[in-house]
Order: structure tokens, then sequence, then C-alpha cells
């Protein structure tokens, strides 16, 4: 079986594809092959090849939520965009064609449905996203994480949950130690709201240094005005990261995560069992990302503080609150663990071999 999968822009967007395409190589022993495209402005560029497998570029750009500018050059970029799609996909030949997210999909997905071959569009919001919306007259099926989007697709929509890499579940609960462990990023990209936050909130949490251990992923453009506040502070054993690229790893050694509330962020913190201090993004559309938080606030997996509520005092507050009571973080631990949908990227993969089966 041969599968090309678009995906593109954030993690959000890419890492579902990611575990797709393992459990579709797991799958049959390595004997399919799967190709992912992209652009060269998003981070597939990094993850993909990370991940051990090929990507192809092509040109794409948003028409969504951009200024008139940008709206007027991805409009000029479209008909490259189609035609770069129509050459790529004649040349690799695949079998099912599938949209995981960002720009990318709509081009590839639009033309692989006029080429006549079988599509799937995966969707993790409980409102898909704008393009996925446009395609849905077009494509075969629909993987969807809520319920609430298959209205948006009809008898085309399956609820499977949000496919995440299979390496996230084999994470083993942690031991605690005499240091807390605290994850902080703001999705693949950072967050200024959480890096300034934090990083003022590191002179109300002085006097647990002894009990802190963190790790801070800023993102590219905050890195060092963050690394040098840390510095400022003397936190010095403080390990400040552009980006981190084994995930898995880094949550493994995590007791305690500060992040947005991304679905696929939230998928990942239920596979791996961790407690989370969630912080949706405030712009998300139809506000997706405090709903996804509060689903795991509501089982006790999670606390979150509101992006109008964030100062460095209620940040500190809510560290200072876990790290003197560890036993409300095991609780939320083993109350993430239960919201994990271990089989999401293996009932994804059984709709695409029946699209290469030819069957709808």
């Amino acid at each position: 079986m041969k599968v090309l999968i678009a995906a593109g822009g954030t993690g959000g967007h890419i890492y579902p594809g990611i575990a797709v395409a393992k459990e579709i190589i797991r799958r049959d022993g390595g004997k399919s092959k799967v190709l992912f495209v992209g652009t060269a402005r998003g981070l597939e560029t990094k993850i993909v090849p990370e991940n051990g497998f090929q990507l192809s570029l092509i040109n794409s750009a948003g028409l969504k939520s951009v200024g008139f500018a940008e709206k007027i050059k991805g409009l000029i970029i479209l008909p490259k965009s189609f035609l770069e799609a129509r050459r790529l996909i004649k040349e690799f030949q695949p079998d099912v064609v599938v949209g995981a997210g960002g720009y990318v999909t709509g081009s590839v997905l639009l033309t692989a449905s006029l080429m006549r071959i079988p599509t799937l569009v995966m969707d993790s919001n409980a409102l898909p996203g704008f393009t996925n919306r446009r395609l849905a007259p077009f494509v075969t099926k629909a993987a969807l994480s809520f319920e609430e989007a298959v209205k948006f697709f009809g008898k085309k929509g399956v609820v499977t949950g949000n496919p995440v890499r299979r390496e996230f579940f084999d994470i083993q609960p942690k031991a605690r130690g005499e240091k807390i462990n605290l994850l902080i990023f703001g999705g693949s990209q950072g967050a200024r709201a959480i890096n300034t936050a934090m990083v003022d909130a590191l002179g109300n949490l002085q006097n647990y240094k002894d009990k802190l251990q963190i790790t801070h992923q800023t993102g590219e453009l905050d890195f060092e005005t963050v690394r040098r506040s840390y510095a400022e502070n003397d936190w010095q054993t403080a390990d400040i990261r552009r980006y981190i690229s084994d995930m898995v790893s880094q949550f493994a050694e995590t007791d305690l995560i500060i992040c947005r509330a991304g679905a696929t962020t939230c998928a990942e913190v239920a596979a791996a069992g961790k407690a989370a201090l969630m912080i949706p993004l405030p712009t998300a559309a139809d506000d997706h990302q405090r709903k996804n938080a509060e689903a795991l606030v509501n089982q006790g997996a999670a606390r979150m503080i509101l992006q109008k509520d964030l100062s460095s005092e209620s940040l500190a507050k809510e560290i200072i609150n876990l790290i003197e009571s560890p036993e409300k973080i095991t609780a939320m631990e083993k109350a993430a663990k239960k919201l994990a949908k271990a089989d999401a990227a293996e009932v994804t993969v059984d709709i695409i071999e029946n699209l290469a089966k030819g069957k709808n």
C-alpha cells in the first residue's frame, strides 16, 4: 500500500500524521510506502525526517485568518500549488491520500479527489478547521476526534480519536523524586504569554529552587529573552531550549506540564498519563482550546488558568500548590491516563486500508 500524507505548519498537525504513518509501517512490517508532503516554511521540514519519513515540498499558503496582502499572495500561489500536487501524485501513485492538517492539505486533497484517488481528512477539533470544512464535499472519509465534528461530514465522518504516537502510551509512571520536574511549552512554536508569565513567576518561586527542575521550551523568537531571565534570577539548573525534538523522552522525565490545550497536546498528555496545568490559547477558533482543557479539568486530569487570569502570582500559586501536595499530581496522572484512546491510530489505518481496497 502506498499512502501520501499532507501535513504542515505546526506539530499539532504533523504528529498525528506521524502516528498514522508509523502504524501503517508497523502493521505490515515495512512493506507499505508512506510519503509526506508539506511546505518549506513549516515544522514538517524538521519533524518528518527526524521520524524517518521522506518529505516532498510544494508551494502553499493560507487564505483564512490572514491579512489582505497574504490572502492575495495565497491566491496567486494556488494554481501552482494544484499543479505541483498533481505532479507529485502522478509520480508517487498513492492508493490513498490523507490530509492531517495545515494549509497544504487543501490543494493536495482536492487534487487527489479530482484524480479519483480515495481521500481521508483527519481533524482533531470539535469544530473542524476552515480548510477541512471546505473539503467535506470532496473527501471520501473523515477521521474525527469529537462526535460534534461528525455533522460537518455526514456519513463520511468516523470518530476515531486523535492519533498519538505509540511511544507516548509506552511511557511508564514516574517515581516521584526529591524535585518536581516541570516542563513548560507553548506548542511547537512556543507561546509568549506563557513564556512571560513563567519568567515573571521565578521571583515568586525562589524559595522552591531546591524542589524544582525546570525544562522550558520557548520557541525561536523568545529564546534569548527567556534564557537571560532565568540567568538573571539565578536559576542555573534550568534547561532552556528553543525546541524539543524528542518530546516523548521529555514527557517520560516530567512530573508536571504547563502548556496550551491544543487537541494533540491534550491527547499526548492523556496517552502519557501526565499532570498538566493548561493555559488555553484565547484566540483559538470558537474557543476550542478552552473546551479541550475543560474536558480534562472536569475529569480531574488537569488544572486550567485562562490567559486573561494569567499572571506571575496566579501561575506561581498553582505551581506551589502542586509542589507542596504531590499526591494531587499523582491523582491527575491517573485521571489523565483513563482518558487516553490507545487505538486512534489503529482505527484510522483501518479506514485507510479499506479505502485502498475500494471500500468506502
